[in-house]
């Protein structure tokens, strides 16, 4: 299950610099009209203990696709320059919204003033204004249904009413706490502004950071439920691009565990609510995402459909208590290896063996 993230924002808001900092990629700026992506490993130290225990012939990390999409703006009507920029948002999964928080006279904007509300605000009319075209079509679309008398027609209209009346008010989607009958009467449309968000504060410096800036985007956040992570672009930019060793030796001058980036990347898999589950062995570790709430079936699939199909019950242990215990056999002598079932929910830091008929 691949994660794909995109990366919007105003335009000289820092995205470039973040993308670069998230893939080590070195994209340089560019002319506003192309869209950079690429597909990098999600760090978990989890997987870089378990390869030190088994010495694993190979390796697998989760993945996760960046995608950096020029900057958005609200632009007239007419323009094809924002449709085909929301077309490229409706293939995501989540929005890394970047914001700016930092006045820099050398990094010009097209705004006087430093205001993140007013950013997002400029971002999320873009989203409505095209989820407000797409909700049209599908009224539009379900009105001969209606008019016949089919019921299942006449509540997805209304549902779908429903939201396009509060995106009228600017009210977006994710804001609308839609129940899960109306969700899914607008699944099909692919709505861009119900896709779910985690903002990333774009600070000057870490000294920066503190500023009114990120208080009023945090505040703005808060509100909406979603999460911040507070990011000095251009030297995590910097930081990606030392070796592993290197990397880990100057975070740990800053007394510092993670990178920023390392935590944005966990904060999307939250937002999405995905977990990492694990197989070991000698010939291969490897960590795997399913949804989380996935039954034990479920997991087992992403490892292989035939699992899924055939499956019978699941071993597991805790990957916390395999690296406490420091073997197999010490974690089943302790008493802490687990035979579950088919309505087993696979837990973040599972690591699971599958018994299925072939």
């Amino acid at each position: 299950m691949g994660l794909c993230c995109g990366l919007v924002g105003l335009p000289s808001c820092g995205k470039t610099v973040i993308f670069n900092a998230i893939t080590a990629a070195g994209v340089s700026s560019y002319n506003g009209s192309e869209m950079n992506q690429v597909v990098v490993n999600v760090p978990d130290q989890r997987v870089n203990k378990l390869v030190e225990m088994y010495h694993p012939r190979k390796v697998m990390t989760a993945t996760l696709e960046v995608v950096d999409i020029p900057g958005l703006k609200a632009l007239p009507e007419g323009n094809g320059r924002g449709l085909k920029l929301i077309g490229h948002i409706k293939d995501v999964d989540a929005l890394l919204h970047v914001v700016r928080c930092f006045e820099d006279s050398n990094v010009p904007f097209e705004y006087e003033t430093i205001n993140p509300v007013r950013d997002i605000e400029i971002v999320d009319l873009e989203l409505m204004t095209a989820d407000s075209a797409t909700l049209e079509k599908k009224i539009t679309r379900l009105a001969k249904r209606v008019r016949a008398g089919d019921k299942d027609a006449i509540r997805e209209t209304a549902h779908c009413e429903k939201v396009y009346n509060g995106i009228q008010q600017g009210v977006t989607a994710r804001k609308q706490n839609l129940n899960p009958q109306e969700l899914a009467s607008v699944r099909e449309c692919n709505l861009v502004s119900l896709k779910p968000v985690v903002y990333i504060a774009n600070v000057k410096s870490v000294e920066n950071g503190d500023n009114p800036y990120l208080s009023a985007l945090k505040q703005y956040a808060h509100d909406e439920g979603a999460e911040v992570i507070t990011v000095c672009g251009r030297d995590e930019a910097d930081i990606s691009l030392l070796a592993p060793e290197e990397r880990l030796e100057f975070l740990h001058d800053l007394g510092l565990e993670e990178s920023s980036m390392e935590r944005l990347l966990h904060v999307a898999y939250r937002t999405l609510g995905l977990v990492n589950f694990f197989t070991t062995g000698e010939d291969e570790v490897r960590a795997w995402t399913c949804q989380q709430g996935d039954k034990a079936p479920v997991a087992a699939g992403k490892i292989h459909t035939d699992m899924e199909k055939g499956f019978i019950r699941m071993d597991v242990i805790r990957c916390d208590d395999l690296l406490e215990l420091g073997s197999e056999a010490a974690v089943a002598k302790a008493g802490k290896q687990r035979v579950e079932g088919r309505d087993y929910e696979i837990q973040d830091g599972d690591i699971v063996t599958v018994l299925f008929n072939r």
